[in-house]
């Protein structure tokens, strides 16, 4: 890891966490021993409170939402704290379920911070995929290149790193649940920001199993806003393609 990213701000919002949250920390703060942990809980039960409290214990600190509001609302909290308390630091968001791998945090983590953009992990959509994460992509993409004119591999991969000079900015970006990182690539396109994108192994749990995204309710607001933004670039036949 390079020597800039071991202080770098990894972004963990959470929804009734288990284990794998203090297992990746230590992890990864094997490799980053000064990299700084920020995990927002949005609106875990009780059931939660030992995984929260190990966290803290590892150094990690928990920012905590009364109820459940949603991953880009969580998202949005960690990002303005960093913006505040960390300001200059990239950020590197992930998942706390076990997904993502150390080796892959780190990969993306140096992208940043080597070309100043943003950096998607995306996903190799093979074999070992769920159907819906597979059919899901697929769909995701034609609309996505469509729409913006731009090839994304993976519009939903939740591990993403973001340079410290958008970090103002992402939190302008609307969007409550799933559809704020939908949102984020397309007002990205919209204001001419690169994004990078690194090959990442995802590992999926017992079918994904964890996850709480909403098949149909989160699909609606994600595909929503895509849509819309492809009826408008269509009602736009001069809009350049980048």
């Amino acid at each position: 890891m390079h020597e800039e990213n071991r202080s770098m701000i990894v972004l963990l919002p959470v929804y009734q966490p288990s284990h794998h949250l203090p297992t990746l920390m230590t992890e990864l703060r094997r490799v980053a021993p000064r990299c700084r942990f920020v995990i927002v809980d949005d609106g875990s039960s009780p059931a939660a409170a030992e995984v929260l409290r190990q966290a803290e214990n590892l150094g990690g600190t928990v920012l905590r939402h009364p109820r459940n509001q949603g991953k880009g609302v969580a998202l949005k909290t960690g990002l303005r704290y960093a913006a505040q308390q960390h300001p200059g630091h990239d950020v590197v968001c992930a998942d706390a379920d076990g997904q993502h791998s150390v080796t892959d945090i780190v990969r993306v983590a140096d992208r940043v911070a080597q070309t100043g953009h943003t950096v998607l992990g995306v996903r190799r959509f093979a074999e070992n995929v769920p159907l819906r994460s597979k059919v899901g992509n697929t769909v995701t993409q034609v609309l996505f290149r469509a729409a913006t004119g731009r090839g994304v591999q993976d519009t939903q991969t939740g591990l993403r790193a973001y340079p410290s000079a958008l970090l103002e900015w992402l939190g302008t970006v609307p969007g409550e649940r799933f559809e704020y990182e939908m949102n984020v690539l397309l007002e990205a396109a919209r204001a001419g920001h690169r994004i990078e994108q690194v090959v990442i192994t995802t590992t999926y749990l017992d079918d994904n199993a964890s996850s709480h995204f909403s098949p149909l309710s989160d699909s609606a607001r994600i595909y929503w806003p895509l849509l819309r933004y492809a009826a408008a670039a269509l009602l736009t036949p001069a809009r350049a393609t980048r």
